[in-house]
C-alpha cells in the first residue's frame, strides 16, 4: 500500500528556527532551513513514503477564523531564538525568518516534494483536504506536526507523528489516552478550549472530565454540539460539568466551527489549485541545484545522502 507523508511546514520550520544555531557565510541565521532539511531526511528515512507534501500557511491564513472569533491566535508570545550567541531585535528576527522561509522553499522546489500554499488559508485546512483527497483514498497517510488540531483527522489509514513529543498518534492511542474517538475530538476540544490558539472553552471542563463523564464520545458515531448539550440537559442527576456545558452552548458551537477540520475551509478555486498540484505531480530531483544552494549557505559538508537516495528512487519509479 502506498504512503504519503504530509508535513505541517511552518510547524517543522519554526521548531528548527528556534533551536538550530547554524549561520551562513554572511553571518545570517540559517538554522530553520538547515534543521528542516535534516528533519525531512529523518522523516523520509523512517517512513519511506511514495510522496511527500509540505503544506504552508498562506498570507492572512488566520483571517477567516479570526472573523469568527477576534481572539483567535491573539496574544501569542513572539518567537525567540533559544540560544545566547544570537541577538536580533524583533524586526530583524522577522526579516530573517522570512528570508529563511523563502530560502527553504527554494530548496524544496529542487526536490520531488509537493508544496502547497494558498492566500487566506491555513495549512490545517489544506492538510485536512489532502487527507480526504480521492487520490489518497487507498493510501496510508502520515501527518507530521506537533499540533493537536490534527487528532480529529486520525483514522484507520491516517496517523499523526508529533516530533517534539516523539509520539505516534493513531486511533487506539487517542481512545486509550483520552477516551475520545477522532470523529468526536473537535467537539471535545470545543468544550475544553485551546490555550495555544487563545480559544476559551467551558470553565473547569477539560478532556479528563469528558473522558470520565461522557463515555459515548469514544464511539465512532459523530456527535454534534446540539446532541452533547441535549444530553447535558436531559441527565437525571446533572453534575456541575453538565450544567456548565448546557449554559455555554454558544461557546461550544462557535469553538467547534473554528476548530473542526472535517469540512476544510477552502474555496472552490482553492480546492482546484490543490487538485492540480497533487494530480499533476511529476517528481523531479535536481541534486546540482541543491548542492549549489548548500555551498552558497556554507553548508556544503552537510550529509543528505539518505535524502538523495530516496529522491532518486522516487524519480526512477516515476520514469518506469
Amino acid at each position: 500500500m502506498k504512503k504519503v507523508v504530509i508535513i505541517d511546514g511552518l510547524n517543522m520550520f519554526l521548531r528548527s528556527y528556534i533551536i538550530n544555531p547554524t549561520m551562513d557565510p554572511k553571518g545570517q541565521c540559517i538554522g530553520g532551513c538547515v534543521g528542516f532539511l535534516k528533519s525531512l531526511q529523518k522523516v523520509r528515512r523512517e517512513n519511506s513514503p511514495d510522496e511527500v507534501i509540505v503544506a504552508w500557511d498562506g498570507h492572512g491564513g488566520s483571517e477567516k477564523r479570526r472573523l469568527m472569533n477576534k481572539n483567535y491566535k491573539e496574544g501569542r508570545a513572539p518567537l525567540r531564538f533559544n540560544r545566547r550567541m544570537i541577538r536580533l531585535d524583533p524586526k530583524q528576527e522577522e526579516i530573517n525568518k522570512a528570508y529563511q522561509h523563502i530560502r527553504l522553499m527554494e530548496y524544496l522546489n529542487e526536490m520531488p516534494v509537493i508544496q502547497t500554499i494558498l492566500d487566506y488559508v491555513e495549512a490545517d485546512d489544506v492538510i485536512a483536504y489532502l487527507v480526504q483527497h480521492e487520490k489518497y483514498k487507498d493510501w496510508n497517510k502520515l501527518i507530521v506536526s506537533s499540533d493537536r488540531d490534527f487528532f480529529q483527522l486520525v483514522s484507520d489509514r491516517t496517523s499523526l507523528y508529533r516530533p517534539i513529543q516523539k509520539t505516534m498518534v493513531d486511533k487506539d492511542y487517542l481512545l486509550d489516552k483520552f477516551g475520545i474517538h477522532p470523529n468526536n475530538f473537535a467537539l471535545a476540544r470545543a468544550v475544553a478550549g485551546d490555550q495555544s490558539d487563545n480559544l476559551k472553552g467551558v470553565g473547569r471542563v477539560g478532556l479528563g472530565t469528558l473522558k470520565n463523564r461522557f463515555g459515548f464520545l469514544a464511539k465512532e458515531k459523530v456527535y454534534s454540539a446540539d446532541e452533547l448539550i441535549q444530553y447535558c440537559e436531559s441527565v437525571e442527576k446533572p453534575l456541575q460539568c453538565h450544567r456548565r456545558i448546557a449554559e455555554n452552548r454558544s461557546v461550544v458551537e462557535k469553538n467547534y466551527e473554528i476548530m473542526q477540520l472535517y469540512r476544510p475551509n477552502l474555496s472552490y478555486m482553492g480546492k482546484k489549485t490543490i487538485n492540480y498540484s497533487v494530480v499533476n505531480f511529476e517528481p523531479e530531483f535536481n541534486k546540482l541545484s541543491i548542492t549549489k544552494l548548500l555551498f552558497s549557505d556554507g553548508q556544503g559538508s552537510m550529509n543528505l545522502d539518505a535524502l538523495y537516495r530516496s529522491f532518486r528512487a522516487i524519480s526512477e519509479t516515476n520514469k518506469k
